[in-house]
Formats: C-alpha cells, sequence, structure tokens
C-alpha cells in the first residue's frame, strides 16, 4: 500500500510546520491588535480585567505577542518563543476564562474558552516538538554541520 511517497517523517514535519503557523498567527495578529486597537484589545481591555499597569502591560504582551509569535511561524527558537508565550495564555485564561466559569458555568466558559484552550496544548506541543526541519532553526543547523 502506498503512501503517497510521504514518509511518516515527512508528514510529522508538514503537521509541526501546520501547527507552528496555526499558534504563531494568533498570537502574531493578537499582539498586533494590542496596538492597534489598545482601548479594546490592550491597555484598555487589561484596565477593565484587572490587570495591574494596564498602560505597561498592554504593550508589554502586545510585543510579546508579537515577537514570539512571529518567531514559532518562522521556526526560530520555537521553544524559546513558546515559553513566554505559555504565560500569556495562562494568564488569559486565569483572568479571563475562569471568572466566566465561576459567574455563568462550565458551558458558557467552554465556549469562550477555545482559541485559549487550542493554543496552550498547540505552545506545549511545539515546546516538545521544537521546530522541525521545515523552520529557520533546521536551515540555521544545516549551515553549521559540516
Amino acid at each position: 500500500m502506498s503512501n503517497g511517497g510521504n514518509s511518516g517523517s515527512d508528514k510529522t514535519q508538514a503537521a509541526i510546520l501546520a501547527v507552528r503557523l496555526l499558534v504563531g498567527a494568533v498570537f502574531f495578529l493578537e499582539g498586533i491588535k494590542k496596538f492597534l486597537f489598545p482601548e479594546q484589545w490592550g491597555a484598555g481591555r487589561f484596565a477593565g480585567i484587572g490587570i495591574p499597569a494596564p498602560h505597561v502591560m498592554g504593550p508589554f504582551v502586545g510585543t510579546v505577542e508579537t515577537i514570539c509569535g512571529l518567531l514559532v511561524m518562522l521556526g526560530f527558537r520555537t521553544s524559546l518563543a513558546a515559553a513566554p508565550l505559555l504565560v500569556v495564555i495562562c494568564t488569559a485564561i486565569a483572568t479571563t476564562k475562569i471568572p466566566i466559569l465561576l459567574k455563568s458555568g462550565f458551558w458558557r466558559m467552554e465556549d469562550a474558552a477555545r482559541t485559549d484552550y487550542s493554543m496552550l496544548m498547540g505552545l506545549i506541543f511545539l515546546l516538545f516538538a521544537g521546530s522541525g526541519s521545515l523552520s529557520l532553526d533546521a536551515r540555521t543547523a544545516n549551515r553549521k554541520t559540516p
């Protein structure tokens, strides 16, 4: 039985790339939104949910999401870039989704948390899987190898 010329390794690398692009793009765009629409997605939102120093934390989180999201998409230091994004997503869950759970119940929280949960699982996957062979990390490693 033929697998269409793709080895399991090729499929695995393509899957890592797909997860990297998805997770990286979501964080990259979320970071940019914090600068383009600060009252709705950045400092204003942070103030509304009780984040301390929202005018500092909004741009800080936006910068982390933008830079680390781009690094994840490019596959450059993916595991390292995933670590601060894990802090961001866990903070988002704790400050926005847990209150929904406590106030409105599981199903309302589940509806609101789908993206957060997906990003959390994607980041954990990338933390362990790394950048994969279709990445800048792989290209720079290949150049260093004689």
